[in-house]
């Protein structure tokens, strides 16, 4: 059951088009209610200095590729954006839910390679997990990287099988998107590499001609000729910075110091843990390795055998790096989706040959129903009830809510004193997110603590930079803002005269 696949390319298309939609509508409701996280404010700046007709300037130190703010900028402007002051948070969250979308779709085209029903399975695993639809409306650069990871997977396989010049540049242009959107590419191109060696030497017939003849074929020159180009044309901004190309070619050690933690260390089963938390974690995770197993086992045939390399290196790459952040588990819950639906194919096979059909199909209904209240159980309230919540695993070092009351307090001050257009500093090592809830306000300014500040009309300090501008402050009182789990921040209202 699990390699077939409905004769009429239309049904196989319109089932995962309503999966797909399914999933678009699951992800849209409430999308600019959970603050923004840091890395999600910076995002936004960059798409607001885009905005106002800048060149992306990429710094491997502290960025990630432009593959990101490249999709984001044109949905913005289609959205009515015009200025960073004009972008709201549903507006760059739409980015990563449309490539959340398009990552279900791709499982339709997979279908040919991992069969129908594990597919179908697998859209909808991702369509109504918790981890997919937490991070399909972040804007952060996962998501995309997620989709274009499927993207090389999927086509690349059937390069190799079909050795066409439209798969490979199809390939191509999916392995730039993904060096584009984070340099962490090279630990999947690795991965993948792998994968490939496995498949050739694991193949019944001994070394996999098909790999051979896929290097030799003019499919091979055309992914690698898309791979270029569109790198080129991301990383130079549409050939505006030649710069980034190398700075990119020296981002190695700077990608080796990120590596060693730099505050984010966790241990090596860390990803096994968030995977397998939840109501719905522990019952898809011992699928998935029931699926994992079977795959070794050639049960699921070649597609399988090459995906289970690739997964288990990942899975290992990822452990063991000490640097670790929930959303990186969005590449292994992808993988895991389809050994999911291999695992259930099977056991839907074995059943139906065992037992009448009539008892199997109310057994496996009730199945289906729990494994989807568990999943409902989760996405709800990780995604909608307590998006932001020291306790949900998926909000790591989050904005908290308490940051939505700081521009509205300063208005109301403003408006209060009869002050127009106030004049804020702001005094702090690290001011994310809060250029983001200040945007509204045209004179603001932002100091290290340290250095000489001017008069302004509001102050905002973080807790330590407070006592070394004690004599400046001393006619204002402190209002206390919680920024993330741990970090308080303090607006200095005038007093009342």
């Amino acid at each position: 059951m699990q390699n077939a696949v409905p004769r009429s390319r239309w049904v196989r298309w319109l089932a995962f088009v309503v999966v797909a939609l399914l999933g678009l509508a699951i992800r849209l409701p409430q999308l600019g209610v959970r603050p923004m996280h840091t890395d999600e404010a910076v995002n936004g700046y960059i798409v607001g200095q885009l905005l106002a007709g800048d060149t992306f300037a990429y710094d491997s130190r502290d960025r990630h590729g432009p593959a990101l703010a490249a999709v984001a900028l044109p949905l913005a402007r289609l959205q009515g954006a015009k200025t960073f002051s004009d972008l709201t948070e549903s507006e760059l969250r739409i980015t990563s839910v449309v490539a959340g979308t398009v990552t279900i779709l791709i499982f339709g085209a997979a279908a040919e390679m991992f069969g129908f029903v594990p597919c179908l399975i697998a859209a909808l695993l991702f369509a109504f997990g918790p981890l997919p639809v937490y991070y399909d409306r972040y804007f952060i650069h996962e998501s995309l990287f997620c989709t274009a990871t499927f993207g090389l997977i999927v086509s690349g396989w059937r390069a190799v099988k079909m050795r066409t010049l439209g798969s490979g540049v199809i390939a191509g242009a999916c392995a730039a998107v993904m060096l584009a959107a984070k340099e962490t590419a090279v630990l999947h191109f690795t991965a993948l590499f792998v994968a490939a060696l496995g498949f050739w030497f694991w193949s019944p017939r001994g070394t996999d001609p098909r790999i051979r003849q896929w290097i030799k074929s003019k499919a091979a020159l055309a992914a690698g000729a898309a791979f270029v180009v569109l790198l080129l044309v991301l990383y130079t901004w549409f050939g505006r910075d030649w710069k980034a190309i190398p700075m990119l070619l020296h981002a190695a050690p700077h990608l080796l110091e990120r590596a060693g933690g730099q505050g984010h260390e966790k241990p090596f089963w860390y990803f096994a843990r968030l995977l397998t938390g939840g109501w719905s974690g522990g019952v898809v995770i011992a699928l998935a390795g029931v699926g994992l197993l079977m795959s070794i086992g050639r049960s699921g045939g070649a597609a399988y055998r090459f995906l289970a390399i690739y997964a288990v290196t990942i899975a290992m790459i990822y452990s063991a790096i000490p640097y670790k952040t929930p959303w990186l588990a969005l590449n292994l819950w992808l993988p895991a989706t389809l050994f999911v639906g291999l695992a259930i194919g099977s056991f839907w096979n074995a059943a139906a040959n065992r037992i009448p059909k009539m008892a199997a199909i109310p057994a496996f209904a009730v199945l289906a129903g729990l494994m989807t209240a568990l999943l409902a159980h989760d996405t709800k309230q990780r995604v909608f009830l307590h998006p932001a919540d020291e306790t949900n695993p998926y909000a790591y070092a989050h904005t908290t809510e308490d940051i939505l009351g700081l521009a509205p307090e300063i208005t109301e001050m403003a408006q209060r004193d009869g002050i127009p257009k106030p004049r804020i500093a702001v005094i702090a090592s690290d001011p994310w997110p809060l250029p983001w809830y200040l945007r509204h306000f045209s004179d603001v300014g932002f100091w290290q603590p340290g250095q000489a500040v001017g008069k302004a009309d509001f102050y905002i300090t973080s807790t330590d930079a407070a006592e070394r501008y004690g004599d400046q402050l001393r006619d204002d009182r402190a209002d206390f803002f919680g920024e993330r789990p741990g970090v308080l921040i303090l607006l200095w209202l005038p007093m009342p005269k």
